[in-house]
Parts: C-alpha cells; structure tokens; sequence
C-alpha cells in the first residue's frame, strides 16, 4: 500500500467563513461536498467539516485522512498488520473510503479516487 497523502482534519462553526482564509493559506479552491448532514471543504491539505455536533463528535475522533491507490489493498494490509476496521470500505462522492482503529487506539480514514 502506497500512501499518497493525507488531510488535516478541521471541524468549523462556520464553513462559509473558514473556507475563504483556507483557499489563500493552500493557494487553491475548495471542493465542496455533504455526507451525512455535513457540509465538507476539501481546500489542498485541509479538510473542513461543518454540521450537527452530534455528527462532529464521531468525525473529530478520526486523526486524518490518509489517501492511498487502493482501499482494497489498504484493507488487506490494515488487517494483517492487527488493525480493526470500524467501517467500510463504503462509496464516497470522491470513491471509497475506510475507518480503521490502529493498534494504539488511534482512528483514521483511508480514501481512494476510484469510481465507487
């Protein structure tokens, strides 16, 4: 499994305010998408969510987002290496993507771009 990259994780009051300082901070656009009743701001490294707190507090327990060619492969690997998957792999507006408890209790997202 190839990692490719991974998103910082922010959780705003506000996404209509947050996204604007975002986009001059990277230098790019954001990429707007909902899932779940939250609004989401993919701006370069910097995932923004806004929503219900009930919804927030499940998503501020994830550390990142890691970006990989393959969930599939991820999967296969997170499970040999001990991990437990707690959700997916799932179709996401962008592909697909996992939610997989390390080892050491911490919680992160792995995504790809393929078509879902």
């Amino acid at each position: 499994m190839e990692i490719l990259g991974a998103s910082l994780r922010i959780c705003v009051d506000d996404l209509e305010t947050a996204i604007p300082f975002y986009e001059r901070l990277s230098g790019g656009r954001a990429l707007r998408f909902e899932r779940g009743g939250v609004q989401v701001a993919a701006v370069g490294s910097f995932l923004l969510m806004s929503g219900p707190e009930a919804e927030l507090e499940v998503l501020r327990k994830v550390t990142a987002t890691i970006a990989v060619q393959d969930v599939d492969a991820a999967h296969r690997l997170l499970d040999d290496l001990g991990a437990r998957i707690l959700a997916g792999p799932v179709p996401t507006p962008a592909g697909r993507n996992l939610l997989a408890m390390h080892p050491d209790g911490s919680v992160f997202e792995y995504v790809d771009q393929r078509p879902a």
